[in-house]
């Protein structure tokens, strides 16, 4: 994670104060656990509960220094933790192993990422569903290959994003509910050392639910699909980013960035709008899809516990969720502000000299009687024409000037296939689909 592309909210999940809070709530409710069932004075737990009411400042500079001895950043906390609160605090982590809180707390940080996340995500489909209304029966070319194909809308775009979008909320509301899960119990998970009530309390405290088996960890197949699902995430994120910088190319021009009073976009050359805010979502796409392939190759973890996880954790937790959260809200930004050029659209729908109607016409002459065959050669014989002269001949006029289509349309036919409307008869269809109104 660097500055540049980090929002601070997020940021502050990750910070290790917000890590310490967690590891001592953790320590703390399991303490309470164990003094009611009997392991623990009760004093103990009242005892931890009675400095953390005073909300203490926690002092990560002294909890490091410590572990530069110990080489053992759990013990560190809890050493510190035992300078502040005195002698009770010696019933702390009864029965615990490290991976107990340290799993514990990765999974509070994550559902805390995630919830995050879902909030950005609902801004952003808000967003993306005002412009597709804005522009639902805005007609523009649609595009096959690159190459000019079938009149759509630019608000049949917005709605294809909505419903990826929408399906990629569902997708992190579940790898949120895999991810949010709690381990207490002890050393390889046996919990000879410790009742799972202790956990079934943690849980319950921290809203989390129990993991079934732990070994000494959580599985780490739950890891690998939540941040398989941030790549996901991400890929949706460039697939939109990308249509926007096809369409601010020079020779498209149906929409650009918005670009603010005193924005540069070349030292070099003063006319330039570059699509840099889409680009620059390509570029953190990649990185966000690249936290993805570790996560997954720490699945096979040795035995009942390794820490060849852990190293990879310590990067791809805080970078993967802040550059996605921070990818999120530059695209809302994008799309809030997309300008859009239905004249530019028109233009550029009009340029091939309604080659976009063949379609129509094949059908046309086959419901005629023609043979699809022959129909097909028919039109694209006069297409050809028309591309070859870019755009400058009609086809609806050569269609119009050719004795073969004429015995089987008339020139009313032939007309009627060249209605844009009919293309667009099924929008308002699609938008129940995608918005349920």
């Amino acid at each position: 994670m660097i500055p540049r592309y980090a929002r601070a909210p997020m940021v502050a999940i990750w910070e290790p104060e917000n890590r310490f809070r967690i590891w001592f709530e953790i320590e703390a409710h399991a303490t309470d656990a164990l003094a009611d069932l009997g392991v623990v004075p009760k004093e103990a737990a009242a005892a931890l509960w009675k400095w953390w009411a005073t909300k203490p400042a926690i002092d990560v500079a002294a909890i490091d220094a410590i572990e530069a001895v110990t080489k053992h950043d759990v013990i560190a906390f809890l050493t510190w933790v035992a300078e502040q609160v005195g002698d009770e605090a010696r019933f702390m982590h009864q029965g615990m192993t490290s991976s107990d809180v340290l799993d514990t707390c990765l999974a509070v940080q994550l559902s805390q990422a995630a919830d995050m996340l879902i909030a950005d995500l609902d801004t952003l489909l808000e967003t993306i569903k005002r412009r597709a209304y804005e522009h639902k029966l805005t007609p523009t070319i649609g595009r096959s290959h690159g190459i000019h194909a079938e009149p759509v809308t630019f608000g049949l775009k917005m709605a294809q994003a909505y419903a990826e979008f929408a399906r990629n909320r569902e997708r992190l509301v579940a790898a949120r509910k895999d991810i949010a899960t709690c381990a207490i119990s002890g050393a390889v998970g046996t919990f000879a050392n410790i009742d799972p009530r202790v956990e079934a309390h943690v849980a319950a405290k921290l809203g989390l639910s129990i993991e079934p088996v732990s070994t000494q960890v959580i599985p780490r197949d739950r890891h690998a699909m939540f941040f398989a699902t941030l790549g996901v995430i991400a890929s949706s994120i460039e697939r939109l980013a990308t249509e926007v910088r096809h369409l601010q190319r020079t020779e498209v021009l149906e929409a650009e960035e918005y670009f603010s009073p005193g924005q540069k976009g070349s030292s070099a050359m003063p006319h330039k709008r570059n699509p840099v805010l889409t680009e620059n979502l390509t570029g953190l796409a990649r990185m966000v899809r690249g936290y993805a392939l570790p996560a997954m190759e720490n699945v096979a973890l040795w035995h009942e516990r390794d820490i060849s996880h852990s190293s990879v954790e310590r990067y791809i937790g805080p970078d993967a969720t802040i550059t996605l959260d921070f990818a999120l809200g530059r695209l809302n930004g994008v799309i809030d502000k997309l300008l859009v050029y239905p004249e530019r659209m028109e233009k550029n729908l009009n340029k091939m000299g309604g080659l976009v109607h063949s379609q129509r016409v094949l059908l046309a002459l086959t419901q005629a009687g023609v043979s699809r065959e022959d129909a097909y050669a028919l039109v694209q014989r006069n297409a050809m024409k028309v591309w070859e002269s870019d755009g400058a001949l009609s086809l609806l006029e050569l269609l119009k000037a050719d004795s073969k289509v004429n015995e089987a349309l008339t020139t009313a036919q032939l007309e009627d296939s060249f209605d844009l409307d009919y293309h667009l008869k099924h929008v308002d269809a699609i938008f129940g689909r995608v918005f349920g109104d």
